[in-house]
């Protein structure tokens, strides 16, 4: 009765807090950013955020897909156990925990990193709990074998459909042959025959080489002054060694020729991924790009993908492009899911409109709109602690400047029709595209 008592009074203090929070996101300035590193070496990046009585913390680490070696799926399983059994606690009691003061906790895995989140009150009587369990979680995990068998049997479930549903099918076809043997190729969920391999001490040394200090980055944004974020990045990091940084990832290799992957699949619809490698977050030419892919086909129905492929012709429902910048170049990717018999013609289309792109660049009223939607919805972007605590952590995972979100809409207004055009000439080449397709042929 007690938990659920608690759990009552945590919930009604957020639900009264929402209009509060709604309305100080709407008057807060771009935040002041602070730095600074942990005894153990983790780095640290913190915003005061005193309008609300909460804080949010989100650790990451190098240690996505990307670092599982010749363990495909090591990564992603590491990640999900973690929360199984810590100390000596057991999930339940973990869970249990976190829901008695109203904390939010939170674990994913990506291919540059895995994700840690905690979200609580900064009352004492909650953040004081809240952050021990934490602090348990990424310092002590147990990894108990029926957890292990658990996750790993989650994750065979999940490849098994990764392996019928087309859509994954062309993702995982396309990202194998544009990186080859980079890692980033390595499926986050790893293949039925390298989870079976995988064993309890496996993910335990993975743990071991991972999840150091000096290869994490933390971020707080809350109720808090520095001398209380200081206190809670020492906290969360206490269990862990010191470590060294995961050394970076190799370059990956562009591609010399175009290629044509068709992977035949009983579906009454085509799904086509179309690109080829993109950049690598904290390259100079992200903002050009980003301001060009909004234009070309990241901005929804107004895009011009889906005014030629959609509106034009009625060749799809959905067409798009998307620039996935990472710590090594990530894919710049065109896609559209279309009817079996239209498949050529929208390829075609998709093609076009992409040459033509490249070689033109936008219009003066493309680019003037893009630049009004982007930093029209900036400030959304950054219009709660979690959206910022988000945004803190790409800065310090990716090595930004620290004045990265001052910056940003002024970066989004200074951009040119030309600066984009000779952008998209030099990073891309539509004669060497990477084509996947998965259907009916």
């Amino acid at each position: 009765m007690r938990i659920l008592t608690d759990r009552r009074r945590a919930a009604a203090l957020f639900g009264l807090l929402l209009p509060l929070l709604l309305w100080s996101a709407a008057v807060r300035a771009v935040p002041e950013i602070q730095q600074w590193t942990t005894a153990k070496g983790a780095e640290v990046l913190f915003v005061a955020a005193p309008e609300i009585p909460m804080v949010d913390v989100r650790v990451v680490f190098a240690a996505g897909a990307a670092r599982d070696g010749d363990q495909p799926g090591i990564g992603a399983l590491t990640n999900a156990l973690l929360a199984e059994g810590a100390g000596k606690l057991t999930a339940d009691q973990i869970a249990e925990r976190f829901d008695a003061v109203g904390a939010n906790f939170g674990n994913d895995s990506l291919r540059d990193m895995s994700i840690f989140t905690l979200r609580s009150l900064t009352e004492p009587k909650r953040l004081k709990p809240a952050l021990e369990t934490f602090a348990l979680v990424l310092g002590q995990p147990t990894f108990p074998e029926e957890a292990f068998l658990r996750e790993r049997g989650r994750m065979l479930v999940a490849l098994r459909y990764e392996q019928q549903s087309p859509s994954k099918i062309a993702e995982r076809r396309f990202y194998a042959g544009l990186y080859g043997q980079h890692p980033y190729a390595v499926p986050p969920l790893g293949t039925a025959e390298s989870l079976a391999a995988l064993t309890v001490p496996a993910l335990k040394a993975h743990y071991d080489r991972n999840y150091v200090a000096k290869n994490a980055v933390i971020s707080i944004v809350g109720d808090l002054d520095r001398a209380a974020a200081e206190a809670i990045a020492e906290q969360v990091t206490a269990g862990l060694a010191s470590g060294q940084a995961a050394a970076p990832l190799p370059k990956p290799e562009p591609r010399k020729e175009a290629e044509r992957i068709e992977v035949a699949h009983p579906s009454t619809q085509t799904h086509v991924w179309m690109g080829q490698l993109g950049v690598q977050r904290d390259d100079p030419d992200y903002i050009p790009l980003y301001v060009g892919n909004h234009i070309l086909g990241g901005s929804g129905l107004v895009s011009r993908i889906s005014q030629e492929v959609r509106e034009e012709r009625g060749l799809a429902y959905s067409a798009y492009s998307g620039l996935s910048a990472m710590e090594a170049r990530g894919p710049f990717i065109m896609g559209l899911q279309t009817a079996n018999e239209n498949r050529d013609e929208a390829m075609q289309v998709l093609r076009r409109t992409f040459a033509e792109f490249v070689a033109e660049g936008p219009t003066d009223e493309e680019l003037e709109r893009a630049i009004k939607n982007i930093t029209g919805g900036y400030p959304m972007q950054i219009d709660s602690n979690s959206d910022i605590a988000s945004y803190l952590s790409m800065i310090g995972f990716y090595d930004l400047p620290l004045d990265y979100l001052e910056t940003f809409p002024k970066r989004i207004e200074a951009v040119t029709a030309k600066q984009i055009r000779e952008t998209f000439q030099r990073r891309f080449h539509p004669e060497r595209l990477l084509v996947v397709t998965v259907g009916r042929s």
